[in-house]
C-alpha cells in the first residue's frame, strides 16, 4: 500500500492529512510534506494521521523528527490520533502509546480542534 499527503490551510495551519500505510518505504513522503512546508515559511503545522492504517518504527522515526524541526525552527506541530479512527482504532495512536513516546506529542482529535486557539490537546 502507498501513503498519500493531501495539503490545505485551516485557520494559519497547514494541514496534511496523510492515507495509508506509514514506513521504511513511505516515511520519506511524510518527511517531504513537512520540509516543504517549512521551507515555504509555515511553521504551524497539523499532521492528521487519522487514515494511517499502519506504522512501523520508520513511520515513528519520521514523527519524531518532525517534531524536532518544529521545534528548531521555532513552529507548532500537531498531530490528529482520534481514539477510532483507520477502520477499527488509530494505529498510529495504539504504537506511539505502547512505545511510551505518545506524550511527546500534543494530540487532538480533529482538525478542528487542533487548528482551534483555545482547545485543549487529549489527555496521553
Amino acid at each position: 500500500m502507498t501513503l498519500k499527503v493531501d495539503e490545505t490551510e485551516q485557520g494559519g495551519w497547514t494541514v496534511l492529512r496523510a492515507h495509508g500505510e506509514l514506513d521504511l518505504v513511505t516515511s520519506p513522503v511524510v518527511r517531504q510534506s513537512v520540509h516543504g512546508a517549512v521551507a515555504e515559511g509555515r511553521h504551524d503545522v497539523v499532521l492528521d494521521l487519522s487514515g494511517v492504517l499502519f506504522c512501523d518504527s520508520s513511520g515513528v522515526n519520521v514523527l519524531i523528527a518532525t517534531r524536532r524541526l518544529m521545534k528548531s525552527c521555532g513552529g507548532r506541530l500537531r498531530l490528529i490520533l482520534p481514539a477510532r479512527g483507520a477502520v477499527d482504532g488509530s494505529h498510529v495512536n495504539k504504537v506511539l502509546g505502547a512505545l511510551g513516546v505518545r506524550r511527546l506529542f500534543e494530540v487532538y482529535p480533529d482538525a478542528r480542534s487542533a487548528t482551534d486557539g483555545d482547545a485543549r490537546p487529549l489527555s496521553a
